[in-house]
């Protein structure tokens, strides 16, 4: 019945949603791969009898969540054809990227309709697909069980919103979760809200969070440290005066603090150097010995700054750019803090705010109070930069059960 509803409905509005997909941006080629399409302008994906493992990741952060087992899966099967999908334009541009020369093949996942959904399997011919995050399709799912693909969902999560609207109708969702040959949770927390909708106990566990599975990179230079550091990286236009305010008030109560200040785009280098006083720049060669401030300028080195750090602000969230990786500070064992603006990485956020290992501020008055508070109350940081060091130790292992269940 459901499948005969979605079809009508899609028949029904069809002139309007090819209309909001053009006007959002999407080619008329993309609107064809969403109709399971392969046309003239793409050539057709013609797998043979061999192993076709799919990958999905509707956007960006899901996209993102997925590169390291994706590329980790060809590694371990290289004879098998590897499919990414994604749902939306950005997804694809940023999957696109990551998975050249790694993936088969990069597409839209279909239109949940039977026709939709019927011509894209029949193209692809998966043996095993695996869903990032919660995706949950009524079509695709009963098509997979129909045709006997393994289906998945990975690095599964239901905010609280979400489940409190999915319990209400338990008697529509239980039947599609049964679709699923195993269900696999970032947390406890996530693997009983699933049970509570009716998918199978028997197949679905907690795996941990792929974002997790990261290890810190290797320190290949000298880099000489002088008092705390407050490290402000990634920043966007408008929130480098954020923390360099923030940075000036602490300097007055903290006389041995120094601060870095990394932009996310080095184009932005000028607008930096109008921003912040007396300064050194990375590439000049000077040290933080005779200076306070210091811009960095090079790059690749971010990444590996954060271990000289004491403190770290994450950018892009005091704009509506949604945040940056906070895993690249706390893996050193720094507390991070970051802005309102954490959209690209909610779920990691409310990890690492849950273990007590980073904060999430309204207002640069909060950055201030927690930065504040970090480098006043000794008893404080330990105990947050211990959270940091025990939150990757709880959530590392979920790259390892994935390929596990790949393998077996």
């Amino acid at each position: 019945m459901t499948g005969i509803i979605s079809e009508l409905f899609f028949r029904l509005f069809y002139p309007i949603i090819k209309f909001l997909h053009n006007k959002a941006g999407y080619t008329k080629e993309d609107f064809e791969k969403k109709l399971g399409k392969f046309g003239l302008h793409t050539p057709p994906f013609t797998p043979s009898n061999d192993r076709v493992i799919m990958f999905h990741g509707v956007s960006v952060g899901e996209v993102n969540a997925i590169e390291k087992l994706v590329k980790k899966t060809r590694e371990i099967f290289p004879d098998a054809k590897i499919v990414v999908t994604t749902g939306t334009n950005t997804g694809q541009e940023v999957a696109g990227k990551k998975f050249a020369g790694i993936a088969d093949l990069v597409t839209y996942f279909p239109f949940d309709t039977p026709s939709c959904v019927e011509r894209f399997l029949k193209n692809i011919n998966p043996t095993d697909v695996l869903m990032a995050e919660t995706e949950i399709w009524p079509n695709f799912g009963g098509k997979c069980k129909k045709h006997g693909i393994n289906l998945y969902i990975i690095n599964g999560r239901i905010s609280d919103r979400t489940f409190r609207s999915y319990k209400k109708l338990k008697f529509f969702f239980e039947p599609l979760l049964r679709n699923y040959t195993g269900i696999f949770t970032q947390s406890t927390e996530d693997l009983n809200k699933f049970l509570a909708l009716g998918a199978n106990p028997e197949t679905t566990k907690r795996m941990n969070n792929l974002k997790f599975d990261i290890t810190p990179p290797e320190i290949d230079f000298g880099f000489e440290k002088w008092g705390r550091v407050f490290l402000a990286a990634s920043t966007h236009s408008g929130e480098d005066l954020i923390v360099y305010n923030a940075y000036k008030k602490l300097k007055e109560k903290y006389p041995d603090l120094k601060f870095i200040i990394a932009p996310r785009h080095l184009t932005r280098l000028e607008e930096v150097k109008s921003v912040v006083k007396d300064f050194c720049l990375r590439s000049s060669g000077e040290s933080l010995k005779e200076n306070d401030v210091m811009i960095l300028d090079t790059m690749g080195e971010l990444g590996k700054i954060f271990a000289f750090a004491d403190i770290a602000f994450i950018g892009g969230s005091f704009n509506k750019t949604g945040g940056h990786n906070p895993l690249e500070s706390v893996i050193f064992g720094k507390p991070v803090i970051s802005g309102p603006s954490i959209s690209n990485f909610k779920d990691i956020y409310a990890i690492i705010q849950n273990a007590g290992a980073g904060f999430v501020v309204k207002t640069p008055e909060e950055l201030f109070n927690i930065a504040d508070k970090l480098l006043s109350n000794k008893d404080f940081y330990e105990k947050t930069s211990s959270a940091c060091v025990q939150v990757f130790k709880e959530q590392q292992g979920a790259l390892d059960f994935v390929i596990n269940v790949l393998k077996n």
